[in-house]
């Protein structure tokens, strides 16, 4: 039987704890996750959902604030005698003294083919970049962000069709079943890690909401790529004479524009706006400010946008 800790805090991580609670070989020790949030109208404070799966499940948890000096924390899980330490999307930084004490090791899965986007947003950033596919990664964990030896992968290919909200579901279904299958192997010593190159490496910094807004001066399949991503939360928005519109689909069209970037060319069959490489992108779902989602072609009828308009 395979001693577990694990680690995490989004409903991305709950993949892989459910997948370690319902193996016959592992047994979950305990859990460990950031603190409550204050979430909702109401701003209640709310646990996160990897706790109220450990809980559910009645194993012992434990949301430090910090890890780091934390002598409270490190005893806790030193008592859990834990073989593996398991890291999904934990959210805070490990310190060495954590890391040092398991038996076997400690391992993290990381949402993207390392070296390739190490760092925050690997999922987003992988979409945004156009690249051709995605996976996980099994990694053991050291000091460095994201910098330790691979013990096992598993690829997927990013589509046309691919969303951000969309790969996140492969990729939680994917992480577990990779976690599943090279645990046992990683326990046992059948499998070692293996050192990333340092070429192809880049940096998957954190999404921040100006990136959320468009700009039309870019790329028009960059702007679907970036739409895609972030459809339909939080979205992708735009503006128009002071209103935030939010682009839920569109599509790059055929043919080119001389405009600036920003211009509405044609409003009979969605907002057609003129980017930044000379090509059209074309909204066909949006969504109005303090309005429903719905057809482009339905608000543009009631709304003031005319030809030659600049949105942004």
């Amino acid at each position: 039987m395979i001693k577990v800790v694990f680690a995490g805090t989004p409903a991305f991580s709950v993949g892989c704890l459910n997948a370690l609670m319902q193996a016959d070989d592992v047994d979950v020790v305990g859990v460990v996750s950031q603190p409550d949030r204050k979430s909702g109208r109401g701003m209640k404070l709310s646990p996160s959902p990897v706790k109220k799966a450990a809980l559910a499940a009645g194993i012992d948890v434990i949301t430090p604030d910090k890890l780091r000096d934390n002598a409270e924390a490190l005893a806790w899980l030193k008592e859990k005698d834990c073989d593996v330490l398991v890291v999904v999307a934990f959210g805070m930084i490990l310190p060495v003294s954590w890391l040092e004490v398991p038996k076997v090791a400690p391992i993290n899965v990381h949402a993207s083919l390392l070296p390739r986007w190490r760092g925050a947003a690997p999922i987003e950033r992988a979409l945004l970049a156009g690249d051709a596919e995605t996976g996980v990664c099994i990694m053991q964990m050291e000091e460095g962000l994201d910098t330790g030896g691979v013990y096992f992968e598993k690829r997927i290919p990013i589509t046309a069709e691919s969303t951000g909200y969309t790969l996140w579901a492969e990729l939680e279904t994917l992480g577990a079943e990779a976690l599943i299958e090279s645990l046992p192997k990683i326990n046992s010593g059948q499998l070692k890690p293996v050192a990333q190159s340092e070429l192809g490496l880049t940096y998957a910094k954190k999404i921040t909401n100006d990136e959320r807004v468009v700009d039309w001066k870019l790329d028009a399949d960059y702007i679907e790529r970036l739409v895609r991503c972030f459809t339909s939360k939080p979205g992708v928005r735009t503006t128009f004479q002071g209103k935030m519109l939010k682009i839920i689909v569109g599509e790059v069209l055929d043919g080119s524009c001389a405009k600036p970037a920003g211009t509405v060319l044609d409003i009979k069959q969605g907002l057609a706006v003129c980017c930044g490489d000379g090509k059209v992108y074309r909204v066909t779902h949006i969504q109005p400010e303090g309005k429903k989602v719905m057809n482009a072609a339905d608000f543009l009828r009631g709304a003031s946008i005319k030809v030659g308009d600049v949105l942004g």
